[in-house]
């Protein structure tokens, strides 16, 4: 597969008052085009902060970071987020979305913005979307009348509007129960398996389970890795994936 993007030695700190706090100390990563990752690691330990600079979200200390070729540090404003709407899709623990705006408008308002696109064919592919995960009836609905799982899928199907390369997600199951964690995966493999690279930000080793690569962070940087085969979908196979992950976290001390 080809390397899509590719983070060299990251240096990241913030300033917490007259200290100054290092996050990413000198993380070097490469994710495929079409991969499905995780990143996992204590509260602290500079997975979120990774997410972020990866994305261009976040500038970095030091080191690169290049997306298709293109370091994000050489490009201006206007061409970064460019390059975020178009080529990347963002999905948050708590989706951000406007209260005064029902759902299918919150998935729509950000290409409406765009101007370049028909706005008719904008609507069409939303609820072709929303439809796909199952909340199509649900587009006049206030953002106050879905449940979490619910307002998770509208967030997917906004991310998914300008057909992503790959798709940040940063706890996208953290505020979610089982059952709605576990479809939200689904449909994250799904995205996956038509060839969309997902990367997930998560503390839960049954999500980065799923997955077929993942990162474990300590003190920012990466302590080990994983990898996993394509999962099957079946229990007897999960549970066994859960079993390998959380052998890791013990053998690295997270």
């Amino acid at each position: 597969m080809k390397t899509m993007l590719i983070g060299d030695h990251i240096v990241k700190s913030f300033r917490e008052g007259a200290e100054k706090r290092n996050v990413l100390g000198g993380v070097s990563v490469e994710i495929d085009e079409g991969e499905f990752v995780a990143v996992m690691g204590p509260s602290g330990s500079g997975k979120s902060t990774l997410m972020f600079a990866l994305s261009g979200t976040d500038s970095v200390d030091n080191g690169q970071v290049c997306f298709d070729g293109r370091e994000l540090s050489k490009l201006g404003e206007n061409e970064l987020a460019d390059l975020r709407r178009t080529q990347m899709g963002f999905v948050f623990q708590q989706p951000t979305m406007l209260k005064n705006l029902n759902i299918l408008d919150n998935i729509i308002l950000l290409s409406m913005r765009d101007g370049s696109r028909n706005p008719a064919e904008i609507v069409e592919k939303a609820r072709a979307l929303m439809k796909r995960v199952g909340i199509a009836e649900l587009e006049k609905r206030d953002i106050a009348q879905v449940s979490g799982g619910q307002l998770q899928r509208a967030g997917i199907c906004r991310a998914l509007m300008n057909n992503p390369r790959i798709i940040f997600g940063d706890e996208p199951t953290g505020a979610l129960n089982s059952q709605s964690a576990q479809e939200i995966m689904d449909i994250f493999s799904e995205i996956n398996a038509e060839g969309t690279a997902v990367m997930l930000v998560t503390h839960d080793a049954k999500v980065a389970a799923r997955t077929e690569r993942i990162m474990f962070m300590r003190d920012g940087i990466i302590a080990s890795e994983l990898k996993l085969p394509k999962f099957n979908g079946t229990g007897t196979d999960i549970d066994e994936r859960v079993k390998q992950v959380t052998a890791k976290m013990r053998e690295i001390g997270i």
